[in-house]
Order: structure tokens, then C-alpha cells, then sequence
């Protein structure tokens, strides 16, 4: 048949024009991309409303994963500014970077969307032309929800090996443009990853306001009384004596990761204090450094109070009260004391980093008791912080253990701590330093620092002690009345918990902490710490905690008899190097000191515990014991797991969350195992320390942690059962088969329906402190 070459080339012209329209770039298609301003003043009768529409299904499917740092690609879906600042390829959490990285801290490093565009964050909405057919091709939001839409996870109880669950996997932080590529290498990455498809409902609202253009309506404007209130505040804190000045500072510097609220107006309704170049009464101009005691830049730094607007996640969540009774104490504190403040502090590093010297005008006792008023507040600091995780960090620090507080009203305390802040005021920290490329170099001049304090410290107490005695009364007891006085830490990998209360099995260790000490810690992990600082930064911090968490614990064994202080020192730090123990040692001092307390058994330390406890029993919060559980029926069925050891234990995720379903209410709990170390000496090779034959477990009403690995849903007639079962696991295989019967996967067909009564039951039980649980450590096994 002969071929009219006319319509050949016809054809080859079609084609290749619409082979030519496919490759268009987005830019060819839809013009420039710049930021766009997605607030209207009304909403059309048709648009999708943000507020009450897109922001809950926001919060409960995706902010889940993408929120503080730890968010993948950094972005953050807990407000409209991150949803517009979008993502970016660079990773916070970063152990082998050699130099600091630029900061991304949201609402703070940049204040427009242009801003961050300059600072190397891409757009995950429609940047280009506004029409619908642009909002869905160039939102990267829109198309990789729509991409679990078109490949939802496979129908098997495991994912496939390609979803990389670890948390310092490679991330692929794809742009609109490179978008159909990333689809096509990638079909089952779509959102939410590794995670169902949406519910059908919840999917088109999110994609309908994609489509739309993501705009949405101002943010509802602050009530009057609590814009009254925190006019009321800011006055307080901007007085202008240097004695105010110099106090605002130190409660800047203890409070600027608080989550404030004014409990008679409204406890969900939280504020953040930050310094700012303006007074009250002109709009608030953020002063933005690397640390919060970093040089301002101005003669006159202003502490004032803004709203904090975005979603409350449970990892980062710290709540402060702010109340009458409150400006009370600290005016009581800080002001009703007879001292003068003649010159303000600098800013220079050296000095602003070591709170002993920018604060030595402030009263010592003062100082302690404002530390003390929210202790679990305080060392929630380092635990939740400014990391959301931090491996280095919390990974010199053991699974469990209980925090107890010096009395700061003890005879001569203040006499006491003077002597110790005073030689700390020579003690250099880690964020004073601007060579952090020699980590060991500064180890050992660390070491020679906490040998010449701990030899200082020990003819101190051989003389001040001599011929006195002291036992229990050495510990607050909250003074009858503030339940901060005894805490329990969960550490869950690099993740931890702090909550009030003495929890769980009697732990292997515990810790006694002073003003000093505290101090130190928060100065080290809080103010100091920088989460985007080098692997120099992150070591050194690691190294000078050794140091800390040692005193700490060799505060609790001078309450112990020597010969049982010598035994729990050589069994916490079994294979440890014979340097390790001299810093837990006061040789002079423990020569002839044996505390004023009479024990009765050769179970010294579990009798300290008891003693103890019974000290506190006026202040110690029940709500996380299982004696908490009214229906007697179950707390008896539980008991059986809080005494498992070993075994069982060691094939158990650290944090599992546990619904006990009944015709009632349901119950809630947690199941957190301890792993067990021979020590925790060393930053690298935790794993051969493990003892996995000394794996504990705990088992607490209510929620623990803000990333369980694990949801287990059981009925109460089942409980038996479930509990025969955990108890008598001895292999990975019965642990699935435990998981098949009673476990939601990550891969369960209606996931979302299943685990969104955790959610709810989180913020009903704690209405001030709840928020977002995290599902980013959720195991596929």
C-alpha cells in the first residue's frame, strides 16, 4: 500500500507537538512561580474553610509526622506559615555535619514566604498561575495525596521492604516539578507514608482546597481578657530597675520553650515569651539568635508574650501556668529580698552561657525555688526541649530512673551551693567555646574541671559535716503541697519522658539534684544546646552530661550506708573503667559519712525507695499507678506484667499503647519496657552494653511518651488471655502471632478509625497537657 507522505509527516507533527506539550515545564504551562498571599478577608460560599475543615483533618492524618524537626523534609503542617514556608531538602538532624547549619526555625529565622524561598525552602502548594488545573499539577501536596489515592499500600500485613522506616533514612524531598518522576520511581510513597490512604471524606477536602488555592480566612483575633492579661504581664516583666531587668532575663532564659496559659480564661490557649526590639504596646519585632542569650543587637531588650499558633504536639508540648499566685511568688522571690543589682550582664558567650556568673546578684535559694516550683517543667527542658529527639542527649541517661530534690531550706544549703556555683562560675560549658573541632582535647580539660570541683567539694562536706549528720530530711518534700517533688524518666531510644510521681518497678538508678546541678543541666541541654550545631557541638554536650548525670547519681548514694553506696557504684557501672568511678567518689568525705538513717534490712537502696516514698506520700500523684484503676477486675489481671523480667520483655516495642475495651468507659494504658544496660559510659556501642536478661517492664495508666510503637486494642473479657499470652512469648513468632490477635499494624485497612480514640482519650485525660501523639515511630513487624 503506498503511504501519502503528506499525512506521515502530518502525523509526526501531531505527535510530536504533543509530546512537546507533555515535556512542558510547569513554568512553560502556568508561567513564573513566586509566593502567593492566600489570606481572604471572606470566604467565598464556595471555598473549603481552613479553620474548621482542613485544619482538623490536617492535625489528626498529617501532623502527626510532620511537626517540629524531626518533620520529614522539614515541613511542618501545624500552621498555615509552614504549610506555605513548605520543605526543604536539608536535614536538621544531621550527627556528621562539620560545620553549624543555618537556622529554620519557623515564625522566627524568616517572616514571609519570599524569605524562606531565599533561604532554600520549595513550595508544596501551587506557586504558578491561580486555576484550578495549575493548583492540583504544581501542589506537590495535592499529587502525592492523590498518588496513595491511585496506589494504596499493599494488602499484606508487613510493608515491602522499599518504605524505609528508620529514622535517619534518606529522604526524598521532591518539587513539583521533579514530581512525576518521584511518582514513578516511588508509586507507593504517597501520603500519608507507609500509612493507609485517608478516609475518602477527609481526602476530598483536602484535595478540594488544594484545588481551590489553599487560601483560607485571618486567624481568629485574641479575646480581649486575654489580650488584657497579657498586657498585664508584659508589664510586669519590662519594669525598669536593673533588678527587674536582670530577673526578666533569668525567667526568659528558664521559660522560652514554655508553652504559657492563663488557666482562669482559657488552658488551651497558649503563648510564647520572646525578646523583641519594641516595648509593650507596639507591635512585637522578634530578636532572633542563635541562643536565647545571644547579643540581641539593641541597648534594651523587651520580654513580651505572643500566641502560639500552631498545632500542640505532644513531643514539644511544655505548659506553663500563668496566674495571679504566680506573679505572687515571684515577686516573693526576686523582689521582696534585700539585694541590689548595680550593672546588667553582657551578652559575650563566655559569660552568658554560665548562668553563675550572669546571675550571681540574683539570691541562690531564689533561684532554686523558682526551678524547683515546676521541677517537671524544668527537666522537661532537656528531655522535650529544643530537639523534639536527641539521641546524643538522652542516651546518657538510663531507661528509668527517679529524680529527687535537695531541700533548698536545709541548714547552711545556700552556704553550700555558693561555694559550689562559685567554683562552677570558673567551669567552662560547652556553648562557651568556639572550637568544637577538638571534642577530646576539650573532654580532658572537662575532666580536669569536675576532678578540681569534686576535690573541692569533698574537703567542703569533710569540714562543714564534721561530727553533723544528716538523712531524709536532706530531701523537699514539696513543702506538703507541690507534687513536683519526686519525678520518673522514661527514656524510649532517643526519646524520653518526664512525669511526677515514683513509677513504675524500683528502677536501678536514681538521681539527687541540687541548685548547682540543676543549673548546669538546663544550661547544658536547654539554653545552650544548639540543635543545629556540628558533630563537635553534639559530642561535647554528650561528654560534659557524663559528668552531670554521675553527680547526680552520687548525690543519691550518699544516702546510702558506704558499704552499700560501694556496692550500687560498682553494679550501676559494671565493665566501666576505674577513671569512670573516681567521679562518683568524695574519698575524704565518704571516709567517715554515713547518713542519719536508720536501716533495718540488707536491701539498702529498695528500703531508701520505701523511705522515701513515704517522705513524699503527701505530694505523690497517683493518676499513673495501677492502683488508679477502679475496676478491680483489671487491675489484678495487669498485675502479672508489671513484675516481668527478661525474657518477654525483650520482644516488646519500648512504648505500647493499650485500649482495654468493656461496656464502660474503655482504659487506656501504656506498657514501656526498660532495656538494661551493664552501663552508660559511652555515647557509641549502647548495644554491647545491653543486658536484655534485666529488660523491665512497666505497666501505667494512661499515656507515656508521645511516640508509641504499637497500638494493642484488647476486651476486658479477653484480658487473661492477653496477659498469659505477652507473659509466655519466646520468640519473634510469638510476637506476631500476640500482634495478629489483639495489634492494629500500621498497614490495618481502617488504621485511622482504630487509633483515633488514643488521640481523643490523650486530650481528654489531660486537657491542659495534651496534644498530637506522634506516629513516626510506628513499628511494621
Amino acid at each position: 500500500m503506498k503511504v501519502n507522505r503528506g499525512i506521515v509527516f502530518g502525523l509526526i507533527v501531531v505527535i510530536s507537538g504533543c509530546a512537546g506539550f507533555g515535556a512542558m515545564t510547569l513554568e512553560q504551562r502556568y508561567g513564573v512561580s513566586e509566593p502567593r498571599e492566600r489570606t481572604l478577608v471572606e470566604l467565598p460560599p464556595d471555598q473549603i474553610d481552613y479553620w474548621s475543615e482542613v485544619k482538623p483533618v490536617l492535625e489528626q492524618r498529617c501532623v502527626v509526622c510532620h511537626a517540629c524537626y524531626d518533620a520529614p523534609c522539614q515541613l511542618k503542617l501545624t500552621s498555615t506559615e509552614g504549610i506555605d514556608r513548605g520543605a526543604s531538602s536539608s536535614k536538621v538532624y544531621n550527627s556528621l555535619r562539620l560545620k553549624a547549619a543555618p537556622m529554620s526555625r519557623l515564625n522566627e529565622d524568616a517572616q514571609s514566604t519570599a524569605e524562606w524561598r531565599q533561604k532554600g525552602f520549595f513550595p508544596v502548594l501551587n506557586e504558578y498561575e491561580n486555576s484550578p488545573q495549575a493548583n492540583r499539577d504544581a501542589s506537590v501536596m495535592y499529587r502525592i495525596l492523590q498518588l496513595k489515592q491511585q496506589h494504596p499500600l499493599p494488602q499484606q500485613k508487613l510493608l515491602p521492604e522499599t518504605f524505609d522506616l528508620s529514622l535517619d533514612r534518606k529522604q526524598s524531598c521532591t518539587t513539583a516539578g521533579q514530581f512525576s518522576r518521584f511518582a514513578d520511581d516511588h508509586p507507593l510513597w504517597g501520603m500519608p507514608y507507609a500509612l493507609p490512604a485517608l478516609p475518602a471524606h477527609e481526602q476530598n477536602i483536602l484535595l478540594r482546597w488544594l484545588e481551590q488555592g489553599a487560601m483560607h480566612t485571618p486567624r481568629a483575633a485574641l479575646d480581649e481578657k486575654l489580650i488584657a492579661r497579657v498586657q498585664h504581664w508584659e508589664a510586669f516583666l519590662n519594669a525598669d530597675s536593673r533588678k527587674a531587668q536582670l530577673v526578666s532575663r533569668y525567667i526568659y532564659e528558664h521559660l522560652f520553650l514554655a508553652h504559657l496559659y492563663f488557666p482562669e480564661l482559657n488552658n488551651r490557649v497558649f503563648f510564647q515569651l520572646v525578646r523583641s526590639k519594641t516595648p509593650p504596646g507596639q507591635p512585637v519585632d522578634r530578636i532572633a539568635t542563635r541562643r536565647p542569650y545571644g547579643d540581641p543587637g539593641v541597648q534594651r531588650v523587651y520580654y513580651r508574650l505572643v500566641e502560639h499558633t500552631e498545632t500542640v504536639v505532644a513531643k514539644t508540648h511544655m505548659p506553663y501556668r500563668l496566674d495571679q499566685s504566680r506573679m505572687a511568688r515571684w515577686q516573693s522571690l526576686f523582689f521582696d529580698e534585700p539585694y541590689s543589682v548595680n550593672t546588667l550582664p553582657g551578652y559575650e558567650d563566655a559569660e552568658a552561657s554560665n548562668p553563675f556568673l550572669t546571675f550571681k546578684d540574683l539570691p541562690v535559694r531564689a533561684r532554686y525555688k523558682f526551678m524547683l516550683d515546676e521541677a517537671r517543667f524544668t527537666i522537661n527542658g532537656f528531655i522535650k526541649g529544643p530537639v523534639c529527639r536527641g539521641q546524643v542527649a538522652l542516651n546518657v541517661i538510663n531507661d528509668h530512673f527517679w529524680v529527687f530534690f535537695v531541700d533548698p531550706d536545709v541548714p547552711d544549703y545556700e552556704t553550700a551551693v555558693t561555694m559550689l556555683a562559685n567554683r562552677s562560675q570558673r567551669m567552662d560549658m560547652p556553648a562557651a567555646s568556639n572550637n568544637i573541632y577538638s571534642p577530646m582535647t576539650h573532654w580532658l580539660r572537662y575532666s580536669r574541671q569536675q576532678k578540681a570541683l569534686l576535690s573541692e567539694k569533698d574537703l567542703f562536706l569533710s569540714q562543714q559535716m564534721n561530727g553533723r549528720s544528716l538523712g531524709l530530711d536532706l530531701i523537699w518534700n514539696g513543702n506538703g503541697g507541690n507534687d513536683n517533688a519526686a519525678l520518673t524518666v522514661y527514656r524510649h531510644n532517643d526519646s524520653a519522658t518526664v512525669e511526677k510521681g515514683l513509677l513504675g518497678q524500683e528502677p536501678k538508678t536514681a538521681w539527687v539534684i541540687g541548685y548547682e546541678l540543676l543549673e548546669r543541666i538546663h544550661y547544658l541541654l536547654v539554653t545552650g544546646y544548639d540543635v543545629y550545631g556540628n558533630t563537635g557541638h553534639q559530642l561535647l554536650t554528650r561528654l560534659y552530661m557524663d559528668f552531670l548525670r554521675m553527680e547526680g547519681e552520687a548525690n543519691f548514694l550518699m544516702l546510702l550506708p558506704k558499704e552499700a553506696r560501694n556496692r550500687e557504684r560498682n553494679y550501676w557501672y559494671r565493665g566501666a573503667e576505674d577513671e569512670v568511678i573516681k567521679y562518683m567518689t568524695l574519698p575524704n568525705f565518704e571516709q567517715d559519712w554515713n547518713p542519719d538513717i536508720d536501716y533495718q534490712t540488707d536491701n539498702q537502696k529498695s528500703e531508701l525507695y520505701a523511705l522515701l516514698s513515704e517522705r513524699l506520700s503527701a505530694v505523690l500523684p497517683q493518676r499513673h499507678r495501677l492502683e488508679s484503676i477502679e475496676d478491680a477486675a483489671i487491675r489484678n489481671a495487669l498485675q502479672p506484667l508489671s513484675h516481668l523480667q527478661g525474657g518477654p520483655v525483650t520482644l516488646l516495642p519500648q512504648t505500647l499503647y493499650l485500649k482495654i475495651t468493656s461496656q464502660a468507659e474503655p482504659q487506656f494504658l501504656t506498657l514501656v519496657r526498660n532495656n538494661a544496660h551493664l552501663n552508660i559510659t559511652s555515647m557509641f556501642n549502647e548495644m554491647g552494653k545491653r543486658k536484655p536478661d534485666e529488660d523491665t517492664l512497666d505497666v501505667i495508666p494512661g499515656f507515656i511518651g508521645s511516640y508509641p510503637n504499637a497500638f494493642y486494642q484488647v476486651d476486658r473479657t479477653q484480658l487473661n488471655d492477653f496477659v498469659q499470652q505477652l507473659s509466655s512469648m519466646q520468640s519473634e513468632q510469638d510476637y506476631e502471632l500476640l500482634l495478629d490477635r489483639y495489634g492494629v499494624r500500621r498497614t490495618e485497612a481502617n488504621f485511622w478509625s482504630l487509633t483515633d480514640p488514643y488521640q481523643r482519650a490523650y486530650r481528654e485525660l489531660y486537657p491542659v497537657e495534651g496534644g498530637v501523639i506522634d506516629y513516626s515511630r510506628l513499628e511494621n513487624r
